[in-house]
């Protein structure tokens, strides 16, 4: 099963340095900095995917800049994101698609179907992902299209119609690509319709999008019912999807590659399981910077809290977590550093004892990772862009290591 990442600019500064905490930084970011598949020994994932809304969209979703938007039509998506290096042991692949959750306030589509078809030929894609508007809400007892909410039936027909355009016009077009049907629904019976309805148009590989909010049994749920409908050549992608847990049962019903963000996101966005294992996860030790931290910063302006104290408190704590790295302190004497800033910048709450396992386990001395190699300690500290990107690169790396793992228990005999 192959694993997408998608692209978001998630880059990490080599010069930077830890210990210091300074940097070399000098001209273009993208140009500069590495990518996840970069920085570890071994590219964690399969290939990555750009979605049209990153590149040309509007408002918060908008990440390319004039310049990056032509570097990547002069060279495509492929050298644009490095993924061409001679020394990797597979070919990298590339896939486009709409970016349709930026976009769901809207009643239709900002693009074209002619304009997102330019825009994967531009980028040189090997897959291309129809365009698609999400459906906000799910009903899993549903059964009719008819009697749905009206809005729900224009955005499935939506999706169905500018499938179907893109499928003719690709094919008219003889693109280089492979065109990839979305299937949008808010039920198990509405994503079997519209699977249906795209194999009808000629689609063989097809990808499920906005499940991205359902738990796991209710995206079972809906592959069940696709899976009913399903030809035996049709391949299934899944939108934003990572369930490592549910991996037999996607296979069976017919995914073949799925794309997620989350195991780097969980990394700084999660409040508890930020530092992945094949096993578990911990929690990532946080020490805010004090001239960084928005609400420990209004404290100080406020006059509740003392700059020169913060300060103190934030160098003590960082002094010691490299110290402990190193074997040159207890964990005793740490832990109490880091409750004392804690109680300070956390309004008297104490959350250290979510720490105690991650620093007394160290999970970081028995992974293998390029990152926890290099970081030691400082991969799980909570606190800066670099440090918490490097940390979502090992959360990558752990999950490409279980997914290889999946695969090798799967392959046939």
């Amino acid at each position: 099963m192959k694993f997408f990442f998608p692209d978001a600019h998630d880059l990490v500064d080599p010069s930077f340095n830890f210990d210091t905490e300074q940097r070399q930084f000098n001209g273009s970011r993208q140009l500069a900095q590495l990518y996840a598949h970069e920085r570890l020994d071994r590219p964690p994932y399969d290939g990555m995917l750009i979605s049209k809304a990153m590149v040309d969209g509007r408002g918060k979703s908008l990440r390319y800049s004039f310049t990056q938007v032509q570097k990547l039509k002069r060279l495509g998506a492929r050298e644009f994101l490095r993924l061409d290096r001679p020394h990797f042991t597979r070919r990298m692949e590339t896939m486009g698609d709409c970016g349709s959750f930026s976009y769901l306030t809207e009643p239709t589509p900002p693009f074209s179907v002619d304009e997102v078809i330019e825009f994967y030929l531009d980028a040189q894609f090997d897959y291309g992902i129809s365009l698609d508007h999400v459906i906000l809400g799910y009903d899993e007892k549903s059964k009719s299209i008819s009697e749905a909410p009206e809005e729900w039936r224009g955005r499935f027909e939506i999706t169905l119609q500018c499938a179907k355009e893109f499928f003719s016009k690709c094919q008219t077009r003889k693109v280089p690509f492979c065109p990839v049907g979305a299937a949008q629904g808010w039920s198990p019976q509405s994503y079997a319709v519209a699977v249906s309805e795209l194999q009808k148009m000629g689609y063989h590989y097809i990808a499920l999008g906005g499940m991205v909010p359902l738990k796991s049994r209710e995206i079972l749920a809906c592959l069940e019912a696709v899976n009913e409908v399903r030809n035996p050549r049709t391949k299934l992608h899944l939108l934003g999807i990572n369930r490592l847990e549910a991996l037999d049962e996607f296979a069976r019903m017919g995914v073949h590659s799925f794309d997620s963000t989350s195991a780097l996101k969980k990394a700084f966005m999660d409040d508890k399981d930020n530092y992945h294992t094949k096993s578990r996860a911990y929690t990532a030790v946080r020490v805010p910077q004090v001239g960084e931290n928005a609400a420990l910063k209004k404290k100080i302006l406020a006059g509740t809290v003392d700059h020169a104290r913060a300060r103190f408190l934030e160098k003590t704590c960082m002094d010691g977590l490299k110290a402990l790295g190193q074997n040159n302190i207890g964990l005793t004497e740490v832990l109490g550093r880091l409750r004392e800033y804690d109680i300070l910048w956390r309004d008297g709450r104490d959350e250290t004892e979510r720490y105690r396992e991650t620093l007394q386990d160290a999970p970081w001395r028995k992974c293998s990772c390029s990152i926890c190699r290099d970081l030691g300690v400082h991969v799980v500290i909570f606190r800066g862009a670099d440090r918490n990107r490097s940390r979502g690169f090992h959360n990558l790396h752990v999950l490409s290591e279980n997914l290889r793992e999946w695969t090798a228990r799967n392959q046939p005999t």
